[in-house]
């Protein structure tokens, strides 16, 4: 990919100079527009926005474990379908392989017992 060179860099005292002037982008009036009902509907299509109150019984207290950097070989099917899943694959393989393990010591503990 090629490099584009059209990025300009301001300081924090360029940007608020220009804001001063009145140069920045955005349409006030617009965002004046805006009414609280109209506001609150656009809210409520967002696909994205969880509405309702999340699940914590899943959730884990604490500090997150240390991670090891390995390298390992998987399936190449198994990596697609992780991979399938979009950003974050990695977290989830590494989810799949922690509930396996809960699971095993829940068992172990159970024959020990």
């Amino acid at each position: 990919m090629r490099k584009r060179n059209d990025t300009v860099h301001y300081s924090a005292k360029q940007i608020k100079t220009r804001i001063a002037r009145g140069e920045d982008r955005t349409d006030w009036k617009k965002v004046d527009a805006v009414t609280g009902s109209r506001l609150e509907t656009s809210i409520h299509a967002d696909v994205d926005d969880i509405q309702s109150e999340p699940d914590w019984t899943q959730s884990i207290v604490g500090i997150p474990a240390r991670k090891d950097h390995i390298n390992i070989r998987v399936d190449h099917d198994v990596l697609q379908w992780f991979r399938s899943n979009g950003k974050g694959y990695q977290t989830l393989m590494n989810n799949v392989l922690r509930a396996f393990v809960q699971t095993r010591q829940q068992r172990d503990a159970r024959k020990s017992k």
